[in-house]
């Protein structure tokens, strides 16, 4: 079947739909030996599409590969580093295809990581207007009023705009009185958002990891250890972004 050459190239993880555009207008891509343009449809399983000469496999486009990561503090949630930190990748092995991390989380910032080579899958589930769910736990500084938690639960207004409404409850917790640890949800990805929220109410968050996304969990999963995800949770990911599954998914358990 006939796709725009873009969404082709998204669909294979190898880069983001804009990234594909762009990759196109500078004259990287070609189908059947003719330079592609903006707007130019083709059929993986038709014809020899190649990027910056080298050819699409279609069995490698066609075959998913969606795994959970649980991401160390101290590490970059990339796969490579200019600065010789500690990557994504290096705790990724055996796969066989490239995977790409869906958002990222900061340097110390624990948790919830997707990985994938389904660009689609990843381009949704970044995308703003789906509001997707990501749940963390969070340790900040001092005891917090009911009255900031509100004031958060509202939304608060930072240098890039107003946040959305989230949702927070206190977690019951053995650490001392001086730290305040609490479970909350955003629907939106603004840049260290969490962090800066409870910078502006007082409170600084001392400890922050991802535990869920879209209603995939962090489960058992220790520091640097990963998983394919299950059918089940594909699936949620999908129902929830409104998508269906595009091309086989493999090393489903």
């Amino acid at each position: 079947m006939e796709e725009r050459l873009q969404k082709i190239i998204s669909f294979s993880g190898i880069t983001s739909r804009r990234k594909a555009e762009e990759m196109i207008i500078e004259g990287r891509v070609t189908v059947n030996g003719k330079v592609a343009v903006i707007g130019m449809k083709a059929d993986l399983d038709k014809d020899h599409i190649k990027i910056d000469g080298k050819l699409m496999n279609p069995r490698v486009v066609h075959e998913r590969i969606y795994i959970k990561f649980n991401k160390p503090d101290e590490v970059v949630t990339t796969l490579t580093d200019p600065e010789g930190r500690a990557t994504v990748a290096d705790f990724i092995g055996g796969i066989g295809q490239r995977v790409y991390p869906v958002g990222r989380l900061d340097y110390h910032t624990e948790g919830l990581l997707i990985l994938t080579n389904d660009g689609a899958l990843a381009h949704d589930i970044l995308h703003p207007e789906k509001k997707i769910p990501k749940t963390y736990h969070v340790k900040v500084k001092g005891d917090i009023s009911d009255a900031d938690l509100d004031k958060l639960r509202r939304g608060v207004r930072l240098e890039d705009g107003v946040t959305a409404p989230a949702e927070i409850k206190r977690l019951r917790s053995k650490d001392t009185v001086s730290n305040t640890w609490l479970e909350m949800t955003i629907y939106e990805g603004k840049k260290r958002q969490i962090r800066r929220m409870f910078t502006y109410v007082k409170h600084p968050v001392a400890k922050l990891k991802r535990v869920s996304i879209n209603g995939v969990s962090l489960g058992n999963l220790k520091p640097g250890q990963w998983v394919y995800l299950t059918r089940e949770e594909i699936r949620t990911l999908f129902k929830e972004v409104g998508m269906k599954p595009n091309g086989r998914a493999q090393h489903v358990p």
